[in-house]
C-alpha cells in the first residue's frame, strides 16, 4: 500500500498544489484559458499520438473492449439519471446528475496516471475509453436536454452538432491520426519527435494543477444532498460496472481492464460543469460534485489500485 501511495500522492499533490495557488494568489479563473488552451489542444494530443503512432497494428482493434466499458459507463449513467427523476429533478437537472456519476476526468487525470502505474502499454486502452465515453456523454447531454425542450434545431441539427464536437475535439483528432500512423508505419523525424515527446511530458503536470486552480476558484458553499448517490456511483459503482462487464465478455487483457477499472474509478469530470453552466442547470451543485469527488477520490482510487495491483482485485471476476 504504501508503495501505491507513493505512485499516486504526486498527481493528487499536483491538484492540491494547483488548489492552493488558486487559494492565495486571488487571481482572475480567465488566467487559465491559454493554459487550458495548451493542455487541450496541444500537449495531451501530443501525448496521445505519440503513444498510439508506436503501437503495433493489431494492438488497436478491441471491440468487446468498447463494448463493454461504454456499455458499463452507459448503465452508470442511466442509474444516476434514474434516481433524479426519482427524487422529482427534472429532465435537465437528470441528466447533468447522471453525467456526474458517469463522466469521469479521464482527459486530465486518465493518461498520466494510467502510463505510470500500468506502464506505456495502458496507452491503447486509456486512448479507447476516452474517444468512446467522450463520444457517449457528447450524445447524451444534448440529445436529453431536446427531449427536455431545452432545443428546438431539429433531429438533423442535434446530430450535426454532436458529430461536430465528436470529430473536432482535439483528444479524439489526436487519437484518429495517431492510429492511423501507426497502420500506415509512419515514423517522425527525431526532432519532431522529441518536440511531441516533450509537448507530452508536460501533459499531466499542467493539467491537474490546472485542474486544482479550477477547483479552488469555484468554492464549495454547501454539499447538495444528491451526492449521496453521485460520489458512490462515480467512485465505487463505475468502476465495479466496467469490472463486471470486461468479466463477462472474457478473453480481455488483463492489464487492459486494470486500465479501464482505473479510469471508472477517477473524479467527475470538470466538463460536468462546463455542460451545466452550457445549459444553466445544476451548475454550482456541478461544481460541488466535481471537488467532493475529487477529495474522497484520494483515498477510493489509491485503493483500487491497491486491489489491482496487489491481486486481491482479479482481473477476471468470473475466473474459476
Amino acid at each position: 500500500m504504501i508503495a501505491i501511495v507513493g505512485l499516486i500522492s504526486p498527481f493528487f499533490a499536483l491538484i492540491a498544489l494547483g488548489f492552493l495557488a488558486g487559494r492565495v494568489a486571488k487571481l482572475p479563473i480567465d488566467g487559465l484559458a491559454w493554459m487550458n488552451l495548451f493542455i487541450v489542444y496541444v500537449s495531451l494530443p501530443a501525448l496521445f499520438f505519440q503513444l498510439l503512432s508506436k503501437t503495433p497494428v493489431e494492438e488497436l482493434a478491441s471491440g468487446s473492449f468498447v463494448i463493454g466499458t461504454t456499455a458499463a459507463t452507459f448503465a452508470v449513467f442511466a442509474a444516476g439519471l434514474a434516481i433524479a427523476l426519482l427524487r422529482r429533478a427534472g429532465l435537465p437537472a437528470a441528466t447533468i446528475q447522471g453525467l456526474a456519476g458517469a463522466y469521469g476526468n479521464i482527459g486530465y487525470m486518465g493518461p498520466g496516471l494510467a502510463l505510470v502505474a500500468l506502464g506505456p502499454k495502458a496507452a491503447v486502452p486509456v486512448a479507447l475509453v476516452f474517444c468512446f465515453d467522450n463520444t457517449l456523454h457528447f450524445v447524451m447531454a444534448p440529445l436529453m436536454m431536446a427531449l427536455a425542450g431545452g432545443r428546438s434545431d431539429g433531429l438533423g441539427a442535434l446530430a450535426k452538432g454532436v458529430a461536430v464536437k465528436v470529430f473536432t475535439h482535439p483528444f479524439i483528432l489526436a487519437t484518429i491520426v495517431g492510429i492511423g500512423a501507426a497502420i500506415v508505419g509512419l515514423r517522425l523525424p527525431e526532432p519532431a519527435d522529441r518536440l511531441l515527446a516533450l509537448l507530452a511530458a508536460a501533459a499531466a503536470p499542467c493539467a491537474l494543477f490546472a485542474m486544482g486552480v479550477t477547483l479552488a476558484l469555484r468554492p464549495l458553499r454547501r454539499v447538495p444532498i444528491e451526492l449521496s448517490t453521485i460520489v458512490p456511483l462515480k467512485l465505487v459503482l463505475h468502476p465495479l460496472a466496467v469490472w463486471l462487464a470486461l468479466g463477462l465478455i472474457g478473453g480481455v487483457d488483463p492489464l487492459w481492464i486494470k486500465a479501464a477499472v482505473l479510469l471508472a474509478s477517477l473524479p467527475t469530470a470538470t466538463n460536468v460543469f462546463v455542460i451545466a453552466q452550457q445549459y444553466q442547470v445544476w451548475v454550482e451543485r456541478a461544481s460541488a460534485a466535481v471537488l467532493v469527488t475529487t477529495v474522497v477520490s484520494v483515498a477510493t482510487v489509491t485503493t483500487i489500485l491497491y486491489l489491482l495491483s496487489s491481486g486481491m482485485l482479479p482481473a477476471d471476476p468470473f475466473a474459476h
